[in-house]
């Protein structure tokens, strides 16, 4: 096993020399009312890394949960909306967040549900109501969660959302196109049943096409990008992952709506469509040995999530304001790697949002990182 590096020399090693923009801008003034245990809680004068300390269970990750619905979809929980309220309000939640450039207001974000449609969620900026999907113009979201830690062993369909996930940062469109995918595969397994006129699946196959083939693309560039953005970790200071690209179906439109076409009968057999972007898969190898992700160590598969949301944070950052949410992120990391994390963060271009149980494990970047105690659904600032 090769030897761990200096401290002192880790940030040669990792070989990134990235430095903050003079307009390096962040969310501040943070407004978290009736959500999740938090009845009413205020964040303001936030820094570049900011750090939540608490007891398990004292309401620190739904601080994060709530960041992650400056975003579109459904966070960083995937919660329904039915769970997101304040444990006895059922009349739905706010939350407001300021973006702001040298503490200056560029623009104030804000999502809520309305007592009079709880099932939908609403999002302003600057005021105007909007379609959530244009939070990506103004904003990058990236997060590591403990829940995420089983992801390679996890199933196919899993490792799809998280490649949308990530895609959906990079490219804002994805969202809109893996919805009409996934609507025109239903709408064509139904006809199928059904038995409808061949003019009703031309219809509807074109449509699965030419979304099916943007999902994919979109998927596979995501990949690439990724690859090369790892380049720049070193494996004796991160785990460092190979991902690859395994498509469901063919690679352009043309060539997926004749294989729809041609796959009818046994699609209909099947009750199912049997080819397309929902049959993709992400396989990941870890560079040092070629070893796959799913038989490596559970450390070996946290420090390959740590460099793979470090890697997408840096690409989420280009054009725009980026923050990277971290849940409990020290909890299994030793002092070298701990430090290399700390380091990459502090150079990074994210706005950065940790959780812990206590100060200790962040000894390093203390005097530096804004603090709050998290306590019951309350924050005060340390």
């Amino acid at each position: 096993m090769a030897a761990y590096p200096q401290c002192s020399d880790l940030l040669r090693i990792i070989g990134f020399i990235a430095v903050l923009s003079e307009n390096f801008m962040a969310l501040d003034r943070i407004f978290i009312s009736n959500f999740r245990n938090h009845r009413q809680s205020e964040l303001s004068g936030t820094k570049k890394l900011n750090l939540l300390i608490g007891e398990n269970g004292a309401g620190k990750t739904n601080i994060l949960e709530a960041i992650s619905l400056m975003s579109p979809g459904r966070g960083l929980r995937r919660a329904s909306l039915s769970d997101l309220p304040y444990q006895d309000q059922k009349k739905g939640f706010q939350i407001g967040a300021s973006l702001v450039e040298q503490n200056s207001e560029s623009a104030r974000l804000g999502t809520f549900i309305d007592d009079k449609q709880p099932g939908r969620r609403f999002v302003r900026i600057n005021g105007a109501a909007v379609r959530a999907q244009l939070l990506s113009e103004w904003l990058a979201i990236s997060w590591l969660t403990p829940a995420m830690d089983g992801l390679f062993t996890d199933t196919a369909g899993a490792r799809r959302r998280y490649m949308d996930r990530l895609a959906l940062a990079l490219y804002p469109e994805q969202a809109h196109h893996v919805s009409s995918y996934e609507r025109t595969i239903r709408e064509r397994n139904k006809l199928l049943e059904e038995n409808r006129d061949k003019s009703w699946l031309d219809a509807i196959e074109l449509q699965a096409a030419k979304h099916g083939n943007a999902v994919a693309t979109n998927r596979s560039k995501l990949i690439e990008q990724l690859n090369g953005e790892l380049g720049s970790f070193s494996e004796e200071t991160f785990a460092t992952p190979v991902l690859s690209y395994q498509p469901g179906g063919p690679a352009t439109k043309d060539e997926l709506l004749i294989k729809l076409q041609n796959s009818r009968s046994k699609d209909r057999a099947a009750g199912r469509c049997l080819v397309g972007p929902h049959k993709d898969d992400l396989a990941v190898i870890m560079s040092s040995n070629g070893q796959k992700a799913s038989v490596c160590s559970t450390g070996e598969q946290k420090a390959m999530l740590i460099s793979l949301t470090l890697a997408h944070s840096e690409m989420a950052a280009e054009g725009r304001p980026n923050v990277l949410l971290l849940d409990e992120i020290v909890a299994h990391l030793d002092p070298i790697r701990r430090t290399a994390l700390f380091n990459r963060l502090e150079n990074g271009r994210a706005q950065v949002w940790m959780t812990g149980t206590d100060k200790i494990s962040f000894n390093n970047i203390l005097e530096k990182a804004k603090i709050w105690r998290v306590n019951a659904g309350s924050v005060e600032t340390l």
